[in-house]
């Protein structure tokens, strides 16, 4: 089943099969708990969501009118809220609400929201629109919490309570094609209810990390000590991997039948089998034992009528709206299932605003889904836990147009990359390119692009695409980023637009890690399928013409708002240096278009700090969106108005097509794209220079392979000082946990904690930056690729510092460097600080 749980500010969703899943690490605020608590996601949509138009748009949450001064019918002033829809639609009976509600102060916000919206508009269909909307940010968060782990939502049964639950369900269903609902009794005092019902359960848990053997039953004794087991959890994976499957057991369970249950989930999960020269791992065991419990009534169902029309039964606590073709069964005890036996109806069409931002929230989920596709179905560490990828959807153009929330040096590169694979090219339907090549919108080699057109009826209507980084993909380092690369060739595996028929399984064969690339490309294939069978799908529910109108208007609605923000500006220009001298340097200025031009930057670089077009594009397009300020897709409409001008040099270097007469340029998207955005902020007077770096952190051998970036500083801002220890700017992906990198490498991590001090000091202080200190138990090539250790974080951030422990003593490493350590040697990297905001900052600006 499905649960849905919707109250005023907010909305719980949860997968429950039998028994409650668990999520084993929690974010209370920035703090994040070792603990077990149901797994249950939270969306900002509630009753008390504000209905608004904003940014050319409208926009239903995750803003709260809260309890106080809460929706505009409670009388105290408060705005337009989805309870005021539900109450202006005839879905709520004001006589049996609890307090006295103003039907006329909703009437007022509806009335102001017309005028604000500018354009004539039905009452009726803007207020079932606006309803529409916030059933779309439901549906979302439901597709999650079972798309996620491989579940389809049509095979599970809706169970809505909460004080709104109810009076949505219907809507909800059927926006998922779910065909039955439960509404417990006392839907909106459930959760009260089932808190003093539920039984009393202790959770021990051992970790095992051995392979699966014969082991259980000895283990499973010693864990639970004489007491009673409700249910075993076994924590399993493949031998290599970090990422986890649980499987749950009775009170025991064979070898055997564990086997055959982690073969089952995991083809479920990830559509193929287990591959067979990979091991499965025991990671831990999980005991749930039995302490008091309380013996529940059966209920028993009811047949009961057909609802031929929209009804409503409300009490003081919660509110169900009936809609028609549902067949009615009553319980013994006051619950009511719920048969979907109507006909699916065409709906009328919404109002313009209100269809618009549906299909925005559909193109994103379209690309939500597919990065979490991706994730689940890669091998490798860096896909399926940093987090190292993106997706995409473009319009037939290849203009990028919605993308999810991924790593920021990506996006702005696929529209680049998507125009570039097509130019020359004739697209047929079933299409799959594969490429990496920086003269073709690439960033660097280990960055895979995956590219697959969406026709419908024999016409282009768009493409997606992804971008994911392979932790290997050759070249003379382990990693494929090594410091001392002086052209493509010495990188890894060149790959200029190659169809995905034509790749074998010895296409990487001068990887390190051949099986694995292939893989990950097989996973971020599968993304693409899916993410072409959506939006056939979005065509097939209204029209091709209908999605292309709105792909063109959530484009045109970016450039509308990029267009508003450089209205009547000036001129502002800045300059910046890497820590070898290599100059970059900006100027804004206002003519016809916003011209951004980095003219006077740097030469060709002649080792690896090479940025692509592609890169400077992402930069432009992340800087712009934070001027922008405002929550609109980022996408390419933010560039309609903008020109960007290099030079042939470091930002804009000759991408010839033969990798060996082609510059390096693994340090340009990792190092100098950092850099650029510092320069952009700088320009456009919105915060200081954070840490300024990734601080790559490489080592392997011919056994193994490992990368990381690591987090520092960010900058401070007019109002707000920086965040300590996180990833800035160009990326986002998370870093290996302690346990696992010990466990699966031959090092030990001696520090990683905060580095006290290092962020600038003013009134809007610098963040800090972070130790990570690491002792290598055999000897090991270790890649060093860092900046922002010979020049600060300006103002007045600290730099950071690579040191190498070797006989007793500590010396200073370079910022790029390439060195083998020994058994016992340590590597120490102390990240920079964020500058603070001062106000001579503020002047000058």
């Amino acid at each position: 089943m499905l649960t849905f749980d919707m109250g005023g500010t907010s909305t719980d969703v949860a997968r429950i099969s039998g028994e409650p899943g668990y999520r084993y690490e929690q974010e209370i605020g920035p703090v994040k708990v070792l603990a077990p608590a149901v797994k249950i996601e939270t969306v900002a949509a509630g009753g008390g969501s504000i209905c608004q138009w904003k940014n050319g748009g409208l926009q239903v949450g995750p803003e709260s009118a809260g309890s106080s001064p809460g929706p505009a019918c409670y009388g105290c002033g408060g705005p337009l809220t989805v309870t005021d829809v539900n109450l202006l639609l005839g879905f709520m009976d004001e006589m049996r609400a609890d307090i006295p509600l103003d039907r006329t102060a909703a009437e007022t916000r509806l009335d102001e929201l017309i005028q604000e919206i500018g354009e004539e508009v039905n009452r009726e269909e803007l207020l079932d629109g606006l309803r529409k909307i916030a059933i779309g940010h439901m549906a979302e968060a439901l597709r999650q919490v079972s798309t996620r782990d491989g579940y389809d939502c049509r095979d599970h049964t809706l169970v809505a309570f909460g004080g709104a639950g109810p009076q949505h369900a219907c809507a909800l269903a059927s926006e998922l094609g779910m065909k039955k609902i439960l509404i417990p009794a006392d839907a909106g005092l459930l959760s009260a209810w089932g808190l003093h019902q539920a039984a009393d359960r202790e959770i021990k848990v051992k970790q095992v990390l051995k392979l699966l053997d014969d082991s259980i039953g000895e283990e499973l004794d010693q864990l639970r000590e004489g007491q009673r087991i409700h249910r075993s959890l076994f924590e399993l994976r493949l031998k290599g991997q970090d990422s986890s499957i649980e499987i749950e057991a009775g009170q025991g369970i064979s070898e055997v039948e564990l086997r055959e249950a982690f073969e089952t989930r995991y083809r479920e999960l990830y559509g193929d089998a287990r591959p067979v020269d990979r091991e499965i791992e025991w990671v831990a065991l999980r005991l749930e034992l039995v302490g008091r419990a309380t013996d529940l009534d059966y209920e028993y169902f009811e047949r009961g009528e057909l609802v031929e029309k929209l009804t409503l039964e409300q009490d003081g606590f919660s509110t169900l709206l009936l809609a028609k073709g549902w067949r009615i069964f009553r319980g013994t005890s006051g619950s009511i299932r719920l048969d979907w036996e109507g006909r699916n109806e065409l709906e009328g069409k919404a109002p313009a605003v209100v269809e618009a931002e549906l299909f925005r929230r559909r193109f994103e989920g379209v690309v939500e889904e597919m990065g979490e596709l991706l994730r689940r179905t890669a091998l490798s560490t860096n896909i399926k836990e940093r987090l190292d990828y993106s997706c995409a959807l473009l319009d037939a153009e290849g203009r990028l147009i919605v993308n999810a929330p991924h790593i920021p040096v990506h996006l702005g590169a696929l529209g680049l990359c998507v125009r570039k694979v097509s130019a020359g090219r004739t697209w047929e339907e079933g299409d799959t390119v594969v490429v990496n090549h920086p003269a073709y919108g690439g960033s660097h080699l280990p960055d895979v692009t995956v590219i697959s057109p969406v026709f419908v009826d024999n016409q282009l209507l768009g493409f997606v695409a992804n971008r994911a980084h392979h932790a290997e993909i050759g070249g003379k380092t382990p990693g494929s980023m090594p410091p001392d690369g002086g052209c493509l060739a010495e990188e890894g595996i060149v790959i200029p637009p190659t169809s995905i028929e034509s790749i074998g399984d010895d296409f990487f064969k001068d990887s390190r890690s051949p099986a694995d690339n292939l893989a990950d490309l097989k996973a971020q294939v599968v993304a693409n399928r899916y993410g072409v069978k959506a939006l056939r799908k979005l065509a097939g529910q209204s029209a091709m013409e209908v999605v292309a109108f709105h792909l063109r208007g959530v484009y045109e609605r970016s450039a509308i708002l990029l267009a508003r923000a450089i209205e009547g500006f000036g001129e502002t220009s800045a300059e910046d240096k890497m820590d070898d001298g290599s100059i970059i340097r900006v100027k804004i200025s206002k003519n016809e278009k916003l011209v951004v031009d980095f003219s006077g930057s740097a030469d060709v670089h002649p080792g690896n700090l090479n940025a692509t077009p592609a890169i400077v594009r992402s930069a432009v397009l992340y800087a712009l969106r934070l001027w922008v300020r405002t929550d609109v897709p980022l996408n390419e409409g933010l560039l309609d108005e903008v020109e960007i001008v290099t030079e042939s040099g470091i930002l804009d270097p000759p991408l010839t097509r033969d990798p060996k007469t082609c510059p390096a340029v693994v340090g340009g998207n990792v190092e100098t794209s950092q850099r650029v955005v510092d320069v952009l902020l700088e320009a456009l007077g919105l915060q200081a220079n954070g840490q300024g770096t990734m601080n790559n952190f490489l080592f392997g051998n011919e056994r193994f392979g490992f990368y990381e970036t690591i987090g520092g500083g960010a900058g401070a801002g007019p109002g707000w000082h920086g965040r300590s220890g996180c990833h800035v700017h160009m990326t986002n992906t998370a870093i290996t946990d302690i346990e696992i990198l010990e466990e699966r490498f031959p090092v030990r991590v001696r520090e990683f904690g905060i580095r006290r001090g290092s962020g600038g000091p003013g009134e809007w202080m610098g963040g800090d930056g972070l130790i990570r200190e690491i002792e290598f138990l055999e000897e090991t090539t270790v890649s060093l690729l860092t900046q922002r250790r010979e020049r600060i974080p300006r103002p007045n951030g600290v730099p950071g510092r690579n040191l190498l422990f070797r006989d007793g003593r500590w010396q200073e490493l370079k910022g790029t460097q390439k060195i083998v350590v020994k058994t016992g040697d340590r590597v120490r990297i102390e990240t920079p600080g964020g500058g603070a905001w001062l106000q001579e900052l503020q002047t000058s600006l």
